[in-house]
């Protein structure tokens, strides 16, 4: 532990210096997000190369990486929610429905077929692993939604309506991964399975925790107004509000396990209704450093933590080929024809080009992380009522 208390903080500010002397030319030239390159070189540093940093030699990775991925996705989302244009998700509504409900579902259950197909496993378990994959990422959407090469080649349309459906869909894919699970648990009936999948996480986990949203999200807009208009708040207070609220819910809403990321963008958008804080904070970059340290952090983490001994188990059919043909089959089928399909229902994409680019650009990362380590934690807790399989092979996948 002593060890790594030096080692570790020394190759994350190198990087972060190295990276950060080059990284409008890796972005801008080479096409290479920041989290690429630093999960890259997590594995370098990792114990699969190295060995100089290897986190389960100070630290519970299942539990750790739980907590890390849900902090990391909360101030995402946040920001999502705030950055939008004002009342976003009520002036497209209709763009919303469709990429939150029809372009959602299909992904998972298209997801879920090609695991079903190429691991030969059951399509209740299959479900429950496409669940984890079933929402966009707000931190790999960044890059087509922020940045200058995003302003300068996305029409800001496209980059709004992926920013909102990264930033909602990860609160939303509770109920995708829960339907599987509970359908999964041997000790319970269908209909108690269906039950309690209403009750508890669409009512308590998804209803409870929009309604919390609106009011946070209203209550800190009027008390940051009310102490802006008083000279109460200093600047540096002012910009890091946001931060202290995502985290403050995230806090609130695990005291009273409900779905605290989808509470993250509802209040983020409450928050920025009238757009009064985002006109306030548009030239401060506060928020951007803060999202870019925490999401490059993140992913050295996880490039050091790669399961790569899992990645080929004859007993659970995986194997790398595998692997492979299935991220391209998911890449080529899980969103980008129903997104294309659906056009003319999605008023936010002006013609087929847009639809096409915004059906590519679906992107799997902390999200499916974050679920996968809940369903681990679901089935942990209980793993007399689950088959083994399903513990054993969701992670490599």
């Amino acid at each position: 532990m002593t060890a790594a208390s030096k080692v570790v903080p020394a190759f994350l500010g190198g990087f972060i210096c190295i990276y950060g002397l080059v990284s409008g030319f890796v972005k801008e030239r080479l096409f290479l997000s920041e989290s690429l390159v630093a999960m890259l070189f997590g594995i370098i540093i990792g114990p699969q190369a190295i060995n100089v940093v290897d986190p389960r030699d100070f630290v519970d990775t299942s539990k750790f990486t739980l907590e890390f991925a849900r902090y990391v996705i909360a101030i995402q989302v946040m920001a999502a929610g705030i950055t939008l244009p004002r009342r976003y998700i009520v002036r497209k509504w209709r763009t919303m429905s469709v990429m939150l409900g029809p372009v959602m579902v299909v992904m998972w259950l298209v997801t879920a077929g090609i695991i079903h197909l190429m691991f030969e496993i059951g399509f209740n378990q299959a479900l429950l692993i496409a669940s984890c994959a079933a929402p966009t990422d707000p931190i790999l959407a960044n890059s087509v939604v922020k940045g200058r090469y995003a302003e300068a080649n996305v029409p800001k349309n496209v980059r709004d309506a992926l920013s909102a459906e990264s930033g909602i869909n990860d609160g939303l894919g509770l109920p995708f991964l829960y339907f599987a699970l509970y359908l999964l648990n041997e000790s319970y009936s269908t209909g108690h399975a269906m039950g309690r999948w209403f009750y508890w996480i669409w009512c308590y986990n998804i209803l409870l925790s929009v309604v919390i949203g609106i009011v946070v999200g209203y209550v800190a807009r009027k008390l940051l107004r009310w102490a802006e208009s008083y000279d109460l708040i200093d600047k540096e207070s002012f910009l890091a509000f946001s931060i202290g609220l995502s985290i403050f819910i995230v806090g609130c809403l695990q005291l009273i396990r409900s779905d605290d990321v989808l509470c993250c963008f509802i209040a983020g958008h409450a928050f920025t209704w009238d757009d009064w804080f985002r006109e306030e904070t548009k030239d401060a970059h506060f928020q951007e450093v803060l999202d870019g340290l925490i999401n490059v952090t993140f992913f050295i983490y996880f490039g050091t933590i790669i399961p790569w001994h899992q990645f080929n188990n004859a007993e659970l059919v995986i194997a790398p080929w595998r692997l492979i043909v299935a991220a391209i089959m998911v890449l080529l089928l899980r969103r980008l024809p129903i997104v294309v399909l659906l056009t003319r229902l999605t008023p936010a994409f002006r013609n087929y080009r847009q639809s096409i680019f915004a059906g590519w650009f679906g992107p799997i990362g902390v999200g499916a992380i974050f679920f996968a380590e809940i369903v681990l934690e679901e089935i942990e807790a209980e793993p007399e009522h689950y088959h083994l399989r399903s513990r054993e092979i969701i992670v490599p996948i």
